[in-house]
Order: structure tokens, then sequence, then C-alpha cells
């Protein structure tokens, strides 16, 4: 676990904290790039196993943590794993499985791969092996992930990504308009509601949190969130999405139903959390790549509040 440790601890030099509500419009917001704050401390193994619903599996935090072994609760919501997925190849590939889970849901802080094609699989893990796809802010889970495509071969490459694309999306994301919010922090990496209960106003964020923290700290793949948007957002969003303007008509690449076409891949049920740094990325520059001539002359002229409402309006469709 030193390789796991390591990284994590890059998080350490961070971004104000993501749960004040106002934000600075000079550089990406910090609710869409949660980072650790300085004294942030993993939680330390009592050596419990820990449990999730409808699975028999149990799983110390130890192994949760290990770069190297996929958590895999719920064998039957997938075909097996190849072993790049369940258990990576030490020491520079970890498993596919552990960040983007068993079968591919990811989280805030990653992509989810279902539903991605297998050459947009590779494609992607390609562009951050050449450094086309990066952050605009410095993030851990793409250090991961950069770390990891230098290493895999194309054989590896090819195996996690037919084995994700085989697997149908699943919508795990509930879109709440709303003008207060929970109180947050970050809590390794994503947002969290902090004790207490006590809220705030949402002002021009999206605030995503997991239903069930403790479950999604245990890399549950059936962990489900809820997404806090402006109210109006989902409309707005539908709106900019239709708009005669050609640049921004998302439904020209990605599909009238946006789940994806030969072109470009599904943008449907995705986080929008995840969602809203693509779009920022490829605003800003860090994203380039397969796409990204297309992407450039849509988001050039996109606000923050135009951005959180194309990605709850995304957030809100059926995969």
């Amino acid at each position: 676990m030193r390789i796991s440790s390591a990284l994590f601890a890059l998080s350490l030099t961070s971004l104000a904290s993501a749960g004040a509500p106002a934000q600075s419009q000079d550089g990406p917001p910090a609710w869409a790039y949660p980072v650790n704050p300085p004294n942030f401390q993993r939680a330390p193994d009592d050596g419990t196993l820990r449990r999730v619903p409808d699975s028999a599996a149990g799983f110390t935090l130890t192994q949760l943590r290990d770069l190297f072994a996929a958590p895999d609760w719920h064998p039957e919501d997938h075909p097996a794993m190849p072993e790049i997925v369940a258990k990576g190849r030490k020491p520079d590939v970890f498993a596919c499985g552990v960040c983007h889970r068993a079968d591919g849901p990811g989280g805030p802080e990653n992509a989810s791969l279902s539903g991605f094609s297998a050459e947009y699989i590779i494609q992607q893990t390609v562009e951050f092996k050449t450094g086309q796809r990066t952050n605009s802010v410095p993030r851990v889970a793409t250090d991961l992930m950069i770390k990891t495509s230098k290493a895999i071969t194309d054989q590896e490459l090819k195996e996690a990504a037919n084995y994700f694309a085989s697997i149908k999306p699943r919508s795990n994301i509930a879109v709440v308009e709303t003008d207060t919010v929970p109180k947050t922090h970050v809590r390794d990496l994503f947002l969290a509601p902090m004790d207490g209960g006590e809220k705030e106003p949402i002002g021009q964020r999206v605030i995503e949190i997991p239903e069930n923290v403790e479950h999604f700290i245990s890399r549950d793949s059936r962990a489900r969130f809820i997404a806090y948007v402006p109210v109006g957002s989902i409309q707005k969003g539908r709106a900019l999405a239709a708009s005669g303007d050609l640049r921004v008509q998302c439904a020209a690449c990605h599909g009238a139903d946006l789940k994806g076409t030969a072109v470009a891949p599904g943008i449907a049920a995705r986080s929008p959390t995840y969602m809203f740094r693509q779009l920022y990325d490829f605003k800003s520059g860090a994203r380039k790549g397969a796409g990204s001539d297309l992407m450039k002359p849509v988001v050039e002229n996109l606000g923050i509040e135009d951005m959180i409402a194309l990605v709850a309006y995304t957030a809100s469709l059926m995969p």
C-alpha cells in the first residue's frame, strides 16, 4: 500500500474546501474538483469486516484500499472479471475494478465505464498515456489513471475495454433541484455531508453525495448518489441541449437520446460532477485529443451556470 499512500498524499496540496458556497469565477470551481484538506487522515483499519446490502461478501478497510484487488460485492451483476480488472499487475497497473468498481459504474471522482464502447475506452486511455487528457487542476484520480495507462499492455487494455463495454449501464443518480443543500466536506476526494444536518444555499453548484457514504467508501458497485442542482437547471439544460445553435446541439453528435453514436460516447445518466469537469477541461484546454476540436466550440461560450444546467439535464436522463 505504499504506492497508494504516496499517490493519495499528492492531494494534500489543495484547493480551498469544496464545502463553501462562494465560488470564484477565476478558476475551476472547488466543488467540481474536490481535494483533501491538509489535515486529512484516512480512518485506521480496526479489522472489522465491512458489509453492504444484498451481498454475502465482507472486506476490511485494508482490503478495500488495496489498489490491486477489486472488491466484488455482487458477482452476479457482471461477467467474470479479467485479471487486469480484478487484480491489475504489480507494480504499476492498478486493478481497473478498484476505482471504477467491479462492473464499471465509477463515482463522482471518475468515469462510469459501463456503456462506453471498447474503442472509446482504449482511445481515452491512450490519451491519458500521451498527456492529451489531463485536468484543469491536479487530481489524484487522474494521476492514478496516467500511471496505469503508461504501464498497461495493449492486450490488457483490450481485455478491460471489452469487459466494461459488455456491461449495460444503469441509472444510479437521483437529480434533485433545490435552493438549499447539506453542508459538505471533502472525504477522501469526494463530497460527503457534514455531521449535524446543517444546510446552506446551493448557489451555482452541483453537490453530488452518496446516498450512503459508508457503502460508497466500501466500493459497493450498487452505491447510489444524490445530485443537488439549482432550481430550474434541468429545464434550462434541456433547452440548451436542443438549442438552434449548432454549436450546442448535443444530440448532433451524442444522439437524439444522448446515449451515444458511432462518433461520440453516451452522456446520459452519468455523474454530473464528472461531466462538469469534462466540459470545463475542454474549455480550459486541459483535455485535448480526439473530439476536442468538436467540443471546444461548444464549451468556449458556456459559463458555469450553463455547464451546470447541461450536466443536470444529462444526469436526469435514463442510460
